[in-house]
């Protein structure tokens, strides 16, 4: 079994920052994707960001400029927001796909293991 997990979410004002942490724990070797996605009440859960095993990153486009996605340790990773807007307002989770390494799916549902989410919330 694998469990992420997330710590860091909180409430800023636009225009803050806030950095959200991830630990994988499980039984799974090695290195595999790992990312963060996000949902609001109204819209389908979208990726935030993801990483491959040689720390390739992708940025969603709406966050490009404004994150950055760091790994911790083979399972564990951190993403940085800044310059939050109240559009960022949501639940984020953590997720790890174990069998995808070197090209990560930008689908939500491709994605095994999640975490409980941590939320996120910006005021104007």
């Amino acid at each position: 079994q694998v469990r992420p997990m997330e710590s860091g979410g909180g409430s800023v004002q636009s225009g803050g920052s806030l950095r959200l942490s991830c630990v994988i724990s499980g039984n799974v070797e090695g290195r595999y994707c790992m990312g963060w996605f996000r949902q609001s009440p109204d819209k389908e859960r979208e990726a935030v960001a993801w990483m491959t095993v040689d720390d390739s990153t992708t940025y969603a486009p709406f966050i490009q400029g404004r994150s950055t996605l760091s790994r911790d340790n083979d399972h564990a990773l951190s993403l940085n927001l800044t310059s939050l807007t109240p559009e960022d307002t949501a639940t984020y989770y953590c997720a790890a796909d174990v069998g995808r390494r070197t090209v990560c799916s930008p689908l939500w549902w491709a994605w095994g293991f999640w975490g409980q989410g941590t939320q996120v919330t910006v005021s104007s």
